[in-house]
Formats: C-alpha cells, sequence, structure tokens
C-alpha cells in the first residue's frame, strides 16, 4: 500500500482586492517537492470581485467549483457559466488572456490548481474545456462513491482534459467505511480533505489537511473514514525540469519570463489564429 509520506496544512490568506477570502493550499513548500503541481488556491468571491482579464503562459489551471457559480470568458471569444460540481481545464500554452468572474449575484467558491507542462509543450497552442458535472462519471464503492473526472477508479475512466496528464478524482465516504484506490507507482499526489477526518495511507488527516504520497512504493492508497468524509485526489507524473514563475507566467528560465512580459506588451502573447 502506498504510504502517505507528508501532511500539511492549508494557509489562510484573508481577503483582497479580488476575493473576500483566500487559502494556499499548496505552494508554500517549493516546486521541487510537488511538482508537476505549482500552486492550489481556494478563493470565495461575489461581485465586484473576481478576476478580470490577466494573462498567462507555459502552464495549465484547473478549476473546480465547489459552490455558486463561475463565469469564464477568453481571447477566442469562448465563454461559459460553471456551476457546483463543474471542473474547467484550461491550457494557456504559448499564451491566453481570460477572464474569472462570479456569475450574478452568487458567490463562487473556487479551487484553482496550477499544473506545470514540461518545455516542450509550453508554447503548444492555447485551449479550454468545460466538464459539466453530469458528465462525470461515478464509481459507487462500499460507503460512498468516486467521481471520476480524470483518471481511473476501478473500471470507470475518463480521459484527463489537461495537455499534461493528471489524474482528478472527488472521493466521498460515509463514517466506517474503507476504500482503495489504485495510484500509478509513477505518480507523486495529494489529497485535500474538504470534511470530516480518515486515516490515508497510515496517516490521520481532517478537513484542511494536505497528504501527499511520492513515487514508488505501492500501486493503492488506503483511506478509511473516521466520519463522512470528503477528498479531492490530485496525482501526476513529476517534470524533472527547471521551473521559473513571475507572475502569471512560468516558463523554464528568466530570460523566457522576460519574453513573455515582452510579448504582452507588445500585443504578441496571443498566437495568432
Amino acid at each position: 500500500m502506498r504510504a502517505i509520506n507528508r501532511v500539511a496544512r492549508v494557509i489562510p490568506q484573508g481577503p483582497s482586492s479580488q476575493v473576500e477570502h483566500k487559502q494556499l493550499v499548496i505552494g508554500a513548500e517549493g516546486w521541487e517537492k510537488t511538482t508537476p503541481f505549482l500552486f492550489l488556491s481556494e478563493d470565495w468571491f461575489g461581485a465586484p470581485k473576481g478576476f478580470e482579464t490577466h494573462p498567462h503562459r507555459g502552464m495549465q489551471t484547473v478549476t473546480v467549483v465547489l459552490e455558486g457559480a463561475l463565469e469564464h470568458r477568453d481571447h477566442t471569444g469562448a465563454h461559459g457559466i460553471l456551476r457546483a460540481g463543474d471542473v474547467q481545464w484550461m491550457t494557456a500554452g504559448h499564451g491566453v488572456l481570460h477572464s474569472e468572474m462570479p456569475h450574478g449575484k452568487e458567490t463562487a467558491h473556487t479551487l484553482q490548481l496550477w499544473l506545470n507542462l514540461p518545455r516542450k509543450m509550453k508554447m503548444i497552442p492555447a485551449r479550454y474545456q468545460d466538464q459539466r458535472l453530469p458528465d462525470v462519471p461515478a464509481r459507487k464503492v462500499t460507503g460512498g462513491e468516486v467521481r471520476v473526472y480524470a483518471g481511473r477508479s476501478g473500471d470507470v475512466r475518463h480521459g484527463h482534459g489537461s495537455d499534461y496528464p493528471m489524474s482528478l478524482l472527488d472521493i466521498r465516504l460515509s463514517a466506517g467505511s474503507t476504500f482503495n484506490q489504485e495510484i500509478s507507482t509513477k505518480d507523486r499526489g495529494f489529497i485535500y480533505v474538504l470534511s470530516g477526518r480518515a486515516t490515508i495511507g497510515g496517516a490521520e488527516v481532517q478537513k484542511g489537511d494536505v497528504a501527499w504520497f511520492e513515487p514508488g512504493g505501492g500501486a493503492e492508497l488506503s483511506i478509511a473514514a473516521l466520519e463522512d468524509w470528503r477528498g479531492l485526489l490530485f496525482a501526476g507524473e513529476p517534470i524533472h525540469e527547471p521551473a521559473v514563475a513571475y507572475g502569471p507566467f512560468v516558463m523554464n528560465t528568466k530570460q523566457e519570463i522576460q519574453q513573455a512580459f515582452l510579448d504582452y506588451q507588445a500585443g504578441k502573447l496571443v498566437a495568432q489564429r
């Protein structure tokens, strides 16, 4: 069985000009410990707050809507509204300009993951995919359910919406239930505990904990719910390349970051179609 190597806690960061409240779920440990994942931010925001039009290059975002509704637009003219249980997979690649705002009078409660891209993929064309909750396959397990947004749980599979492969599972268990989830021995990953208490891979965790597992070891992760429990599992192979981030850009060198800013200022960040 795969062991949990370390358990971290979310870091409350309070309000800002964009949100009523923010928590840093991952991103404080240094990317060499979390690759291919860079950041995971949990945000609560209602009008007039939100993330107005801004750029990205060299990475991907995975946005999970936990409550409320999120309205997004991008430079391609794409527009959509995501509600609780929906996920957006966005590849910035060469460059994207987009906005993420609360819809109407609803307060959006979201998780946004920054997923790195390897050097050979950093300048691929931008794209996005909205994944609606009714289209997410679910696996019934003893005492619970696993929603498979990307990856596999038992016989239930779903292709990943990201250009760099990763798994995303929403696991819900009732108190007293035990569940084993298969994990690739090549993957690093973490479970963010949204509610309840459980023992995962030998470590007891509760709401607000982030339980990390490393490549190697067993091919299954055991979860025993001590209370009604819910957690999101993220997993993917580490990217063993330098990563340099500044603002909304994630590249391999400082020079590439400088070029991204120059391209943005010159109106060349977004690839011409």
